[in-house]
């Protein structure tokens, strides 16, 4: 009768475990729904690149891109759990915060807000619009208007109606309009080339531009999925900028009206204004947020009375996700 050594057995518990260690199923992804705020385009280029390159998927992510519109609350969508994150804004997130709404910022893309104005070539600085009519639209009054009129002393009779048709801009050298860096001078200066555009981030508009925004529950739940969706969403900009490619074409499946020159308008003018590494991102990483800048916004946004100064500013964001990345831009 053979005799069973020890080693024999050892060596069959052995296999039997690696068997069993290989025929367990892998771990499951983690479902995320993200919603833009907008359809698609450049200007969600590095979630579409984290998407089409297969960053998210690296990270344990099974990422779901929702685009937005103009008939789309994001925030409502949100809060109701039919997105998990959402492309937000500084503004309007205090100002769910102050609602009691369970939301917080958990990353950024961009350093600046793209908003700005855009004028006619005889203006040389944003001062200079005193006693010009500006195009706004409605919106507008509960975001940057009061930051202007705190800012340069502009007077609510400056203030006209934009609905978003260019033609009584260009056809009149006296006003100004308002718009995004990426956007609206890309069709104006086709008739209309020696226009200006002038960002008000540059003279001191504090919100960030293209926020992730989640819920208090979704972070205390999926810690490590709020963690990956934001290295993975970051490390998809700053590949966007190298190679575009990928990310274009979910952009164009999603958006066919979405055309190369305007995405390659978008992508420079992205570049020239350093809009994920300026600022703190410079130095810090892109992503990064700073409580001085959060607390800029809910400064302005309680001297103009769109803000109760007892509001919990500072649960509107966290640095968590984004203080330890240093993700830098070449």
């Amino acid at each position: 009768m053979t005799t069973t050594t020890r080693r024999s057995v050892l060596a069959g518990g052995a296999a039997l475990t690696s068997a069993a260690i290989l025929s367990r199923p892998a771990r499951a992804a983690t479902k995320i729904t993200f919603l833009t705020s907008w359809f698609a385009q450049a200007e969600h280029g590095g979630f579409y690149q984290a998407k089409a390159t297969g960053l998210y998927e690296k990270a344990g992510l099974d990422v779901t891109i929702k685009m937005g519109g103009p008939q789309v609350n994001g925030l409502q969508l949100l809060t109701g759990g039919d997105a998990d994150i959402i492309m937000g804004y500084d503004i309007q997130t205090l100002g769910a915060v102050a609602k009691g709404l369970p939301v917080v910022t958990i990353g950024t893309s961009f350093q600046y807000d793209l908003q700005g104005v855009m004028t006619h070539g005889d203006i040389s600085a944003i001062p200079d619009l005193k006693g010009h009519k500006i195009l706004i639209a409605s919106t507008s009054h509960a975001t940057f208007w009061p930051w202007l009129k705190q800012r340069f002393g502009f007077t609510d009779d400056m203030a006209g109606a934009y609905t978003f048709n260019l033609q009584p801009f260009l056809l009149d050298k006296t006003l100004a309009v308002q718009g995004y860096a990426t956007s609206e001078p890309f069709e104006a200066r086709k008739e209309d080339p020696g226009l200006k555009f002038f960002l008000f981030a540059k003279d001191g508009y504090p919100p960030y531009g293209s926020t992730m925004v989640t819920t208090n529950g979704f972070v205390a739940k999926n810690k490590p999925a709020a963690a990956a969706f934001v290295k993975a969403s970051l490390e998809g900009w700053k590949d966007y900028f190298a190679n575009p490619a990928p990310a274009n074409a979910l952009i164009k499946a999603d958006n066919p009206k979405m055309t190369d020159d305007r995405i390659d308008y978008a992508i420079k003018t992205m570049q020239d204004i350093k809009l994920l590494n300026g600022d703190a991102a410079a130095t810090q990483g892109i992503g990064v947020m700073t409580e001085a800048r959060w607390k800029g916004t809910f400064d302005f946004l309680v001297k103009a009375d769109l803000l109760k100064a007892s509001t919990d500013w500072k649960s509107a964001f966290t640095t968590e996700f984004v203080k330890d990345l240093h993700i830098m831009m070449p």
